[in-house]
């Protein structure tokens, strides 16, 4: 909430106070400040904006930043360097085993494009550790022979990225990164909904299901392997069609107790939705659904009737999937 935030938000500038004087922080209530609401846009709040070098042109923004430790990362990155040289396999190990998630450059010389596209991602995740090395030693004890970006997950390597010149770009590695923040496949409720938005991947696909059901193990695991090849472009979420709190959900993809098991895409930025050709959800299924979509070869879904003329003319309104989303939300 906008409360928990602003809270995180002072405590990092309480610590910054001492170990960064130089960033300062500030707050504005834009309710009452309607030109600076204006000038910089400012459309969602909480909204967190960060100035350089007193210049009021183009800030830069920092987006799905919630904990005091993440702004101060974030800050740091943005002011002095955004990843650990490390130099020694020592030096690995401590990183790689600091926290739960670690991601380290493993590169053939650190003044390349890939290197530089690295650093950049570094700054948008503040999130987790970040270090790059071009040690022979350091390279041969992971067994890295090629510019490599490594996730490490409770110590253990879980996502290897080769590295080439102009075919990463941040975005792509951000969005990559970001998802191992949560697992392969996440199960929508109010905790994990906040999490599921906080990742920068605009496709997801969700798979309505019961989870009390015989089929549930084998769909599931199912829908995990597909998730593995798709992971950074297309969010895997499962939503369980027992859960009552989930009734809106349901609704918004007018998702029918018949047709469950049921698998849909959404594009979050179009609010387009897709459903699956096939019935039974199965790897070969799933993978070609996904892959169809991507190529942009998947047809729209419009699971609705047309909106009555007299649609608002009673205290009670009708709704239909096409004017749902809009008057609803």
């Amino acid at each position: 909430s906008s409360q928990n935030l602003s809270e995180e938000f002072a405590e990092a500038a309480q610590q910054l106070k001492k170990e960064a004087p130089r960033i300062q922080f500030g707050k504005i209530d834009v309710t009452h400040q309607h030109d600076l609401r204006k000038e910089f846009n400012i459309r969602e709040f909480p909204t967190v904006k960060f100035f350089v070098d007193g210049s009021r042109e183009d800030p830069i923004d920092c987006k799905g930043v919630r904990q005091a430790s993440a702004f101060i990362t974030w800050v740091k990155r943005r002011t002095g360097p955004s990843t650990v040289l490390i130099n020694s396999t020592d030096q690995a190990e401590a990183i790689i085993h600091a926290d739960d998630l670690a991601v380290i450059g493993f590169f053939k010389e650190l003044h390349n494009d890939s290197v530089e596209v690295f650093c950049e991602t570094a700054r948008d995740v503040p999130e987790m550790p970040f270090g790059m090395t071009a040690s022979e030693d350091v390279c041969a004890k992971y067994g890295i022979q090629k510019n490599t970006l490594v996730v490490f997950k409770k110590g253990k390597p879980v996502h290897n990225e080769v590295l080439e010149a102009g075919r990463q770009n941040k975005l792509d590695l951000t969005r990559l990164i970001k998802t191992f923040t949560l697992d392969l496949v996440t199960e929508y409720n109010l905790e994990t909904s906040v999490k599921i938005f906080d990742v920068p991947v605009e496709n997801h696909i969700l798979l309505f299901t019961p989870t009390n059901s015989e089929t549930f193990n084998a769909i599931y695991e199912n829908y995990k392997s597909a998730a593995a090849e798709f992971r950074g472009k297309i969010m895997f979420v499962l939503v369980d069609t027992n859960e009552t709190r989930n009734g809106r959900v349901f609704e918004y993809f007018r998702i029918r107790d018949v047709d469950v098991p049921a698998v849909r895409i959404l594009n979050l930025t179009s609010d387009a939705k897709y459903k699956m050709p096939a019935d039974e959800v199965t790897v070969e299924n799933l993978k070609e659904f996904c892959q169809s979509y991507l190529n942009g070869k998947a047809k729209l879904h419009l699971s609705s009737e047309e909106i009555p003329e007299d649609w608002d003319k009673r205290p009670v309104k009708v709704l239909v999937g096409k004017n749902f989303n809009r008057i609803v939300f």
